[in-house]
C-alpha cells in the first residue's frame, strides 16, 4: 500500500467539508504502520468518497513481488448503499459484482430464471455455451480482474477461500459499525421447517436440547442426513429448480453444521456459542455465535493486508477491537468533523411515554396522535416515522387511518419494503412513510425529507439468547453503545449536505434515558445536538388541518386510495419558523444474506 497517493486518488474534483483533512489524517496513520484504520466520520461527509481513495492506495501489479497480493475491495453490508456506488460516476471505476440470484439467465427460453437456476446450475456436466456472456459469470470475471472490486459484504464472507476471490492488499469495509454483529448473524444456523429441507427434517427431527453438547451430537447427526440427500440430488442427471434450491441449501446446511462441530470441539477457540429451542423436542433450533473473531479473521482478516473501516458510530474502538478479533495496538481511529451546522439537524424532545412492551398500548395511540400534529406542522414537507418493528407500524397506522389522515400517510411489508421506498421518494406530495428498519443506508437529501419521528429507543431484544447472555455477563456498555448508535444512524437521515436541514423528533421517553446513560460513548457532534435539544411548540390536534383539503399522494395501509390536491399553505419546520421547503421460522427470501446463497 502507498498512503502517499491517497489524494490524488481522491475521485471527486474539490473537497467538500472536512474530507481534505480526513485524507491526510488517514494518510499519517497507514504511515504510522498501522494495519487497519477505523475512519468514524459523520453521515453525509462523503465516506464513500474517501473509501475511493484509500482503495487507489492498494499495491499494484508492476510494484508487487510475486507472492505479494494487489488491488482492493470495496464491500458494504448495505444493499442500498452497494446500489448508491453502481449510480455514482465518480466511483465508476469500482467494479461491482453481486450473488447469483440477482443476474438473469440469456439462454433463450430462460430469460425469467436468475442463475442460480439456470441451467448450469440444473443439469450435471452442463457445458453452457453462452457462460462467455452470462451476466453474472462477465461481471465476475471483470470484477476478478480489476483494480478494485465492489461487493456486498455478504458476498464478500461467502467468497472466503475461492479461487476467484483471493487475497488483495486494501480492504476497505464501509457502514462498518456492525461487523462483529454481520458475523454472528452470518454464522448463525437456523434449523427449522421451513429451512432444512423436509426430506431431512421428517427423517431427523430435532431431540429435546438443553446445552450445547446435545446440539453437537444432533447436528452431526443431521450433518450426516444432508450429506446422504445430497449425494442422491448430485446423482441425478438433471434437477428441477426446486431440487437445485434444495441441494444449495444442502450444501450450505453441510458447511454450516461442520463449522459449528469443529469450533465447539476447538479447545482453543474463542467462540461462545449459544442454543436456542423454545419449543421443545420436534420444533426449530437456533445455534449462534458470540464474538466470532475466528469466523471474522477467515472471512475478513485473511482476505487483505491492510484495512480502513469507514462509519459514523464506531462509538468505542478497543470494544469494536474486542468484538472484531483485532489488537487495538495495530488500529488506529482517525476522527473526522462535522461541518453540518447543527441548527440545520436539531432534535426535538417529543416524548409521548415509555415503548417498553408492557407501556405501549398506552403510549402508541400518542405518538399517533404526535404525528398527526407533526403533520399539521409540516403540511408542504415530507416525514419519515421510525416504526421499529412491522408490529408498531401496522398499530400506528391504524390509528392514523382511524384518525382520518390515512390518505397522507404510506407504509410497507417485508414483500413490499424496496417499491414502496421508492414510491415515496419519487413522490411530489408531504406524505409520511411509516418505515421499518430504516435507520442506516437511507440517503434523504433535501426535499425528500424534511422530518423524522424515532418511536422506541432501538435496545437489543433481550430475549435474544446473545443478548441475554451479554447482560448476564454484564456487558451493559454493549447494550446502551448498540442502541445509541442505531439512534445517531436514523438522525443522519434526513441532513445529507451543509446546506440541508431536516428534523428528528423523539417520541419515546426511553430515548432520553439512553442519552444520559451512553453519554461518554457519544461523538462530540452528536453531544452537541443532544445538548441543544428542546420542545417544539406545536399545533394543537387537528386531523382536518393534518391533510389540509386532501393534499398528497399517498394511500390507505394498502396503498391503493390516491388522491389530489396541494397539501395546504405555509411551511414550518421543526419549530424553525421561516424555513420551508419543497427469531422463528425464517423464509430464505428475507434473509439479508439471500443474495448470495446458491454461490
Amino acid at each position: 500500500m502507498d498512503p502517499a497517493r491517497i489524494q490524488s486518488e481522491f475521485p471527486a474534483p474539490s473537497y467538500r467539508g472536512a474530507q481534505e483533512t480526513a485524507l491526510q489524517r488517514i494518510r499519517a496513520a497507514f504511515e504510522d504502520g498501522n494495519d487497519v484504520v477505523l475512519v468514524r466520520a459523520p453521515t453525509g461527509s462523503g465516506k464513500s468518497l474517501l473509501a475511493r481513495a484509500i482503495a487507489g492506495c492498494a499495491r499494484r501489479p508492476g510494484e508487487a513481488e510475486p507472492h505479494q497480493p494487489v488491488g482492493a475491495y470495496y464491500t458494504t453490508p448495505q444493499v442500498s448503499q452497494l446500489d448508491d456506488v453502481a449510480g455514482d460516476a465518480l466511483l465508476e471505476d469500482l467494479s461491482i459484482i453481486r450473488g447469483k440470484s440477482n443476474y438473469k439467465c440469456i439462454l433463450p427460453g430462460e430469460s425469467d430464471t436468475p442463475v442460480d437456476e439456470a441451467p448450469c446450475a440444473r443439469e450435471r456436466g452442463y457445458n453452457c455455451p453462452v457462460e462467455h456472456r452470462c451476466p453474472y459469470f462477465s461481471d465476475r470475471a471483470i470484477a476478478s480482474n480489476r483494480s478494485i472490486a465492489a461487493m456486498t459484504l455478504a458476498y464478500f464472507m461467502q467468497t472466503a477461500g475461492s479461487d476467484v476471490f483471493g487475497q488483495r492488499d486494501v480492504v476497505v469495509v464501509d457502514e462498518a459499525h456492525g461487523l462483529a454483529e454481520w458475523a454472528e448473524m452470518y454464522a448463525t444456523i437456523e434449523l427449522t421447517p421451513g429451512w432444512v429441507p423436509s426430506a431431512v427434517w421428517e427423517a431427523t427431527t430435532p431431540p429435546n436440547i438443553e446445552n450445547l453438547g446435545d446440539a453437537a451430537d444432533y447436528a452431526e447427526r443431521l450433518e450426516a442426513a444432508c450429506d446422504r440427500r445430497l449425494t442422491e440430488l448430485r446423482s441425478e442427471a438433471e434437477l428441477d429448480r426446486e431440487q437445485v434450491a434444495e441441494r444449495d441449501r444442502l450444501t450450505d446446511l453441510i458447511r454450516e453444521l461442520g463449522w459449528f462441530v469443529e469450533d465447539l470441539r476447538d479447545t482453543e477457540s474463542t467462540t461462545t456459542w449459544v442454543v436456542d429451542q423454545p419449543d421443545g423436542a420436534g420444533t426449530a433450533v437456533t445455534i449462534k455465535p458470540m464474538d466470532p473473531a475466528r469466523y471474522l479473521h477467515h472471512t475478513v482478516w485473511d482476505r487483505g493486508t491492510k484495512f480502513a473501516l469507514l462509519s459514523a458510530t464506531i462509538l468505542d474502538k478497543d470494544a469494536f477491537c474486542r468484538g472484531s478479533g483485532l489488537d487495538p495496538a495495530n488500529v488506529a481511529l482517525v476522527d473526522v468533523p462535522h461541518t453540518f451546522p447543527v441548527e440545520n439537524r436539531p432534535l426535538y424532545d417529543t416524548a409521548q411515554g415509555k415503548m417498553t412492551y408492557e407501556h405501549r398500548d398506552e403510549t402508541i395511540p400518542k405518538i399517533a396522535r404526535l404525528v398527526v400534529r407533526l403533520m399539521q406542522q409540516h403540511p408542504e414537507e415530507k416525514g419519515l416515522v421510525h416504526a421499529h418493528s412491522y408490529a408498531i407500524a401496522e398499530r400506528l397506522r391504524e390509528h392514523l387511518e382511524d384518525f382520518g389522515v390515512g390518505a397522507r400517510v404510506r407504509g410497507h411489508d417485508s414483500d413490499t419494503r424496496d417499491a414502496a421506498l421508492s414510491g415515496w421518494k419519487r413522490s411530489s406530495g408531504a406524505d409520511v412513510f411509516v418505515s421499518v428498519k430504516m435507520e442506516e443506508a437511507l440517503d434523504l437529501n433535501g426535499d425528500l425529507c424534511r422530518w423524522q419521528v424515532l418511536c422506541k429507543a432501538p435496545y437489543p431484544n433481550t430475549r435474544d439468547s446473545r443478548v441475554a447472555r451479554r447482560l448476564e455477563d454484564g456487558q451493559w456498555g454493549w447494550y446502551y453503545r448498540t442502541a445509541l448508535r442505531t439512534v445517531i444512524q436514523a438522525c443522519g437521515r434526513v441532513v445529507r449536505a451543509p446546506d440541508d436541514y431536516g428534523a428528528t423528533y423523539l417520541a419515546d421517553s426511553s430515548l432520553l434515558d439512553l442519552f444520559e446513560r451512553a453519554r461518554h460513548d457519544m461523538p462530540g457532534w452528536f453531544a452537541e445536538q443532544v445538548d441543544l435539544m428542546s420542545t417544539p411548540d406545536l399545533p394543537a390536534f387537528d386531523p382536518q388541518a393534518a391533510v389540509g383539503d386532501g393534499g398528497g399522494s399517498g394511500g390507505t395501509r394498502g396503498g391503493s386510495r390516491r388522491r389530489t390536491g396541494d397539501g395546504g399553505s405555509g411551511s414550518r419546520s421543526g419549530g424553525r419558523s421561516g424555513r420551508s421547503g419543497s427469531s422463528g421460522s425464517q423464509d430464505p427470501a428475507d434473509h439479508p444474506l439471500s443474495d448470495v446463497w446458491g454461490e
